[in-house]
């Protein structure tokens, strides 16, 4: 009786006093949570090599097999006819949609178990949701950069591509957007999904739509009207024009044998795949914006969705 006595003595707010209140949420600024949770995602990807470790293997293996199949085939002296020109544009598909459906499929199962620790650290009031999603994306980049460096060390010499620094960096910067791209969707598909079961199924639809609109299997040009507007969302089709401009659309002087006419190789371009040079800076640009309009969405899904039934 006594106790019961005390404890509503003390529930009761000593008079001139105020609640208790904090002036932020968290108790650190967001910088210092942005860092707190970066280094924990350095030392999360470090300790986990069956994620890591898997990604080198794979592009390095890749960048062997691509180069030996397709040798010397990206140099414009071995391109004579249209069917030259498909090849290697067919290399470049391949080998870009190949590691990036292995970085999205990578990435999505480690997302999925940082996602519950997020839950319970975010409950606590540890961080922010923004904190950790944008420390978890700026993680990717360097690794995502190793692999790039890797193909351009291994895959690009052996293919032929022109050794001009500027043909060279813009492979490279074509190459870092698109994976980082493929990256950030794997990421994007786990953060509004429940399960990887789920998330598994969207990103298999994803790559299906990315197949048929990246303009190799069905040229822009030939695609049906009302379904040219994914043609222009999607990020390979745009990886693959800046690809294939970059590296052969300044050779208006090589002349080649298409379909029994005689055409310069950015004449054909133009007329067969509708890529033109003097769009390659607005497809610089869309390309840079895609991973980071997903690295948005991924941050906004983990602030605002929670899957976590407990």
């Amino acid at each position: 009786k006594d106790k019961d006595m005390v404890v509503k003595r003390l529930s009761v707010p000593v008079p001139g006093t105020t609640d208790l209140h904090f002036a932020t949420r968290f108790p650190q600024k967001f910088r210092e949570q942005f860092k707190a949770c970066l280094w924990k995602q350095c030392l999360s990807y470090w300790r986990t090599p069956s994620y890591n470790l898997v990604r080198f293997v794979f592009i390095t293996l890749s960048c062997i097999f691509f180069g030996a199949l397709f040798w010397q085939q990206g140099n414009i002296n071995h391109i004579n006819d249209q069917q030259s020109l498909f090849t290697i544009l067919g290399c470049m598909y391949g080998i870009t949609l190949f590691a990036g459906i292995n970085n999205c499929q990578s990435v999505m199962p480690f997302i999925s178990m940082e996602r519950s620790v997020v839950y319970r650290e975010r409950f606590a009031g540890m961080y922010s949701p923004w904190a950790y999603s944008f420390a978890q994306v700026a993680m990717e980049i360097p690794y995502v950069l190793m692999q790039v460096v890797l193909f351009m060390l291994i895959a690009y010499p052996m293919i032929g591509y022109a050794w001009t620094a500027a043909k060279f960096f813009w492979f490279m910067y074509t190459m870092f957007c698109t994976l980082l791209c493929f990256v950030y969707m794997g990421m994007v598909v786990v953060s509004f999904t429940p399960n990887i079961q789920f998330a598994s199924v969207l990103s298999s639809m994803f790559y299906t739509l990315q197949n048929l609109m990246s303009g190799f299997i069905v040229p822009a040009p030939q695609i049906p009207r009302w379904w040219i507007w994914f043609y222009y969302v999607s990020p390979m089709s745009w990886a693959l024009r800046v690809l294939f401009t970059t590296q052969f659309g300044d050779y208006d002087d090589r002349m080649i044998d298409v379909f029994g006419e005689t055409k310069s190789v950015p004449a054909f371009m133009k007329d067969y795949f509708g890529f033109r040079r003097d769009l390659l800076p607005l497809a610089a640009v869309i390309l840079a914006a895609f991973p980071i309009l997903l690295a948005v969405l991924f941050g906004y899904n983990i602030s605002k969705l929670n899957f976590q039934r407990r």
